[in-house]
């Protein structure tokens, strides 16, 4: 046996065991050499098994609020900063949420994640989605779970009160990439909200980006930062280059490191969901099946903010085939 697998099992026993990793053996486990990947990976997923057992999440969005957003985030394709010829729409009405809500859940899918484009709601806007979520409560009966940018405290408390189980909040990149890839706000701004919403009684989603042209310690520093925010579900997009952005020719990442970050994230997270999110599908050959067999435990199907997915029925064929459920 080699000292990386024995490093690996020993890392493996040590979640097993409830003491969790320090940041030098998360550091060293990060650095495993590319040999021993699939190893990591299998233990990844011996850690998903036993704490979270065959189920996968699987949840899908809606964009209720499209384009013209006022912050310069580098990968977006909805950013007013720049031209993505993107087509551009303002909130519907709760009756057509609702109704994409109902088909959700017949696809199966277990949590409804309302996303909007812009930095903030304004207290208009605000209402609408509250009187959106309000309407899915009474006719569907799907978990609610909503990404709205910056909340002050009595937002946050009012999507509490209205049942909201999860707040999305995603920190996009490591602290020390962030400037690079946004100006118009801070790192500090986007922990701040995820402690408005953890206040309130929200559950947190979080997460990132990768492929944004960090290197693997920046990668390693986001992962970290993640395990002490400990959320209940960890979100990773892959980037899609969207042309017009200022990373439409960024080189994709190879699937070793998209591997060895899920793997890692299990590790030091063992009870949270840990979704693939965007990019999937054009990223990965096999649209997740090896990350669903290597630390993850949920997906998000037919489709994403700007970008279209698989539909849901490939989606549950492609879970039930590697002998999960859905």
């Amino acid at each position: 046996m080699s000292s990386a697998l024995e490093f690996i099992k020993e890392c493996q026993e040590k979640v097993f065991s409830g003491i969790g990793l320090s940041r030098e053996e998360a550091q060293k486990l990060f650095n495993i050499p590319d040999e021993n990947i699939r190893d990591l990976a299998k233990a990844a997923n011996e850690i998903t098994r036993d704490f979270n057992g065959d189920k996968v999440d699987v949840e899908e969005l809606n964009n209720i609020k499209k384009n013209a957003c006022s912050e310069d985030c580098s990968f977006c394709g909805q950013s007013a900063f720049f031209d993505t010829g993107i087509e551009t729409y303002q909130l519907p009405s709760p009756e057509e949420v609702v109704v994409r809500a109902q088909m959700a859940k017949q696809d199966g899918a277990e949590s409804y994640c309302l996303v909007a484009a812009w930095r903030e709601p304004s207290a208009k806007d605000f209402e609408k989605v509250c009187k959106i979520i309000s309407q899915i409560n009474k006719k569907v009966g799907i978990s609610v779970e909503c990404s709205l940018g910056f909340l002050s405290q009595e937002q946050a408390k009012k999507l509490k009160d209205l049942k909201v189980k999860r707040y999305n909040h995603n920190l996009e990149t490591a602290k020390s990439k962030f400037a690079e890839i946004c100006t118009t706000h801070t790192y500090e701004d986007r922990l701040k909200t995820l402690r408005i919403a953890r206040e309130a009684g929200l559950e947190l989603c979080t997460g990132g980006i990768i492929g944004l042209g960090e290197t693997r310690k920046q990668r390693l520093e986001l992962t970290l930062e993640l395990a002490e925010i400990f959320p209940e579900e960890v979100t990773i997009n892959i980037l899609v280059p969207i042309p017009g952005t200022p990373l439409e020719l960024q080189t994709p990442l190879p699937n070793s490191e998209i591997v060895r970050m899920f793997s890692v994230i299990r590790f030091l997270l063992p009870e949270s969901v840990i979704k693939i999110s965007g990019g999937r599908e054009t990223n990965l050959e096999d649209s997740g099946e090896e990350l669903l067999q290597s630390g993850a435990n949920g997906i998000i199907t037919s489709g994403y903010l700007t970008m279209n997915g698989n539909d849901a029925e490939k989606d549950m064929k492609m879970i039930k085939k590697i002998g999960l459920e859905a």
